[in-house]
């Protein structure tokens, strides 16, 4: 009878531990070309792990060429790394802190790294088991999901699904006013290749999710940021905002604003669209963080009847970051045009996405399981809190859900600066500049408080405190 070697995985075993820490270093240059190799011995002991272990992780990366050995003097990094070299897949540490910075840290960060600025659910928190359940009803479906396109507006039954629940919420939507996209970010995409021409003006809350801006610019639009408060926008900045630039679009979170976790009060909802419909201009709120609500929030799109807000949402928070699926709720007459546009920039939807999503959405189990993440998120929620505030961090708003904190630094300490230096232990953090516009938010950092109880962060930032700032913001 063969038997199973126990480090036959170079990616979950340990010795891929071992691989991946080397690769991890080399790729954030914290191990240059020519350099030497922490000895076996003294990587075994801080990674807790035999000598033999550490040694044959040494030996694959020989073998790969990323590292060579020197008899009698111990490893040390190739001098000159071949150009597909894994080495090149670790985050760079010294990359400018712009509107892709968190999420290029975040996404390529080996696992070990502590993702507390990151916009994502740690995958244990998510619905593995239902997943896996509908994964297994698709295989013994009909072959259409797995090898075939969908239709261009989108699976009928999940945009029945997706009628119901946003009515739920106030937003009343025929499945025929529903368009399914890929994600949220594709959602956005197409209604900007709608709405919007180079040059235009758009709208966005200062501070407001950085892809926007990111994908703004993509477009070429002109943004301009709006100043954001505990009920929403400033009402005043938005109409001098309408007045001075003219805007074509505004780009918003309601409910669970992203990243300050503040709700939109119904009185400033109300104020607010009365201006968008005397300047003519268009919404897009953006519904991601819907599933994290203990009750619905007020939504822009629910007082407006879907006329001139468009209501845009995914499921990559709460379910699943790998199963694609956003979607579109908009006016009747807009919805041939952006299905056609739809064809002309994405062709076929997905259809293994959808019925994926359909079936956990229809899994007994998942309105349990939305239960305990909302009760386990308002317990990270108050604990990351209770300890930032002891360091002295203080966050702008109690969130009444979801996952995000908005905390400022005390002294005036450079969120950027104190970012870059998280980095060289192993922490990604949010610093607020990157959500900013106007460049206003540099004392502050915004916490998924999902991914920030981890001691090793706390220890960093109380000795990063007690330093004193590195800079000021």
């Amino acid at each position: 009878m063969s038997r199973s070697n126990p480090e036959s995985s170079p990616v979950t075993t340990r010795t891929g531990a071992v691989m991946a820490e080397i690769r991890q270093r080399i790729g954030a240059r914290q191990l240059l070309p020519g350099e030497k190799l922490p000895s076996v011995r003294g990587l075994a002991a801080t990674m807790a792990l035999s000598v033999s272990t550490v040694v044959e992780a040494y030996e694959r990366l020989v073998a790969e060429g990323l590292i060579r050995s020197r008899p009698g003097a111990g490893f040390f990094v190739a001098d000159r790394l071949a150009p597909l070299s894994m080495a090149q897949i670790g985050p760079r540490l010294d990359r400018e802190v712009d509107p892709f910075w968190v999420s290029r840290q975040a996404l390529e960060a080996p696992a070990q790294v502590i993702k507390a600025g990151c916009g994502w659910l740690p995958p244990d928190w998510l619905p593995q088991e239902s997943l896996r359940r509908a994964l297994r009803q698709l295989s013994r479906g009909a072959d259409g999901p797995l090898v075939d396109y969908a239709s261009p507006q989108g699976l009928p039954a999940l945009r029945q699904l997706l009628g119901r629940r946003l009515g739920a919420r106030g937003v009343e939507a025929l499945p025929e006013q529903i368009i399914l996209t890929e994600s949220g970010t594709q959602a956005i995409d197409l209604l900007c290749r709608f709405l919007i021409e180079p040059g235009d003006t758009v709208l966005v809350d200062d501070p407001s999710y950085f892809n926007f801006h990111a994908l703004l610019r993509a477009h070429r639009a002109h943004i301009v940021g709006v100043p954001y408060t505990p009920t929403g926008p400033c009402l005043e900045a938005f109409a001098a905002a309408l007045a001075e630039h003219r805007p074509r679009l505004y780009i918003t979170n309601s409910a669970l604003h992203n990243p300050t976790g503040a709700t939109l009060a119904p009185v400033t909802a109300h104020r607010l669209l009365k201006l968008a419909q005397e300047a003519g201009l268009v919404i897009i709120e953006d519904d991601i963080f819907a599933d994290f609500e203990h009750s619905p929030a007020p939504r822009l799109a629910a007082f407006d009847g879907l006329e001139r807000v468009v209501s845009v949402g995914s499921f990559s928070k709460s379910l699943s970051a790998s199963a694609r699926v956003g979607y579109i709720a908009t006016r009747p007459a807009w919805v041939e045009s952006l299905v056609d546009l739809k064809i002309a920039t994405f062709f076929g939807g997905g259809q293994f996405g959808a019925e994926l999503v359909l079936g956990v959405l229809q899994d007994k189990a998942y309105p349990k399981y939305l239960e305990q993440l909302r009760l386990r998120l308002a317990r990270a929620m108050f604990e990351v809190g209770r300890r930032l505030t002891g360091l002295g961090i203080q966050p702008w708003v109690q969130p009444a859900a979801g996952m995000f904190l908005w905390c400022r630094l005390p002294g005036g300490m450079d969120a950027g600066a104190l970012s870059q230096a998280a980095l060289h232990e192993g922490i990604v953090l949010a610093p607020g500049n990157v959500f900013s516009v106007s460049q206003g938010a540099g004392d502050f950092l915004r916490f998924n408080v999902a991914q920030s109880r981890d001691e090793r962060l706390f220890g960093f930032l109380a000795r990063a405190l007690e330093r004193g700032p590195a800079g000021r913001a």
